[in-house]
């Protein structure tokens, strides 16, 4: 079984930055296809970015393109999240996500991690 872990969460003011980090547990980390997506209070939880096995290409949704990346280090076992320019309303619980085929929505997921909590105050 796959466990994936997030950490890095916390209170962030508006235009600031903030980094996560997901550890995965077990072999062939390389082998998922890796993503971040994250749910607000009240709504769906929504694709946030992705990336591919060896970290040769990333998407992103519009909401967060050009202020957040998605890295990975597969001789860690990790994949991060850096987010610059945060915004209120990226505030919520960003979950870290693996999968065999391309993460795109939620139902693609096969493995999630517990979350963790990014408030943006204004």
């Amino acid at each position: 079984q796959v466990q994936l872990v997030e950490s890095g969460g916390g209170l962030v003011q508006a235009g600031g930055s903030l980094r996560l980090s997901c550890a995965a547990s077990g072999r062939a980390f390389s082998t998922y296809n890796m993503g971040w997506f994250r749910q607000a209070p009240g709504k769906e939880r929504e694709f946030v970015a992705r990336i591919s096995k060896t970290g040769g290409i990333t998407y992103y949704a519009d909401s967060v393109k050009g202020r957040f990346t998605i890295s990975r280090d597969n001789a860690k076992n990790t994949v991060s999240l850096q987010m610059y320019s945060l915004k209120p309303e990226d505030t919520a619980v960003y979950y870290c996500a693996a999968s065999w085929a391309v993460v795109t929505t939620k139902g693609d997921v096969d493995y999630w991690g517990k979350g963790t909590l990014v408030t943006v105050s204004s």
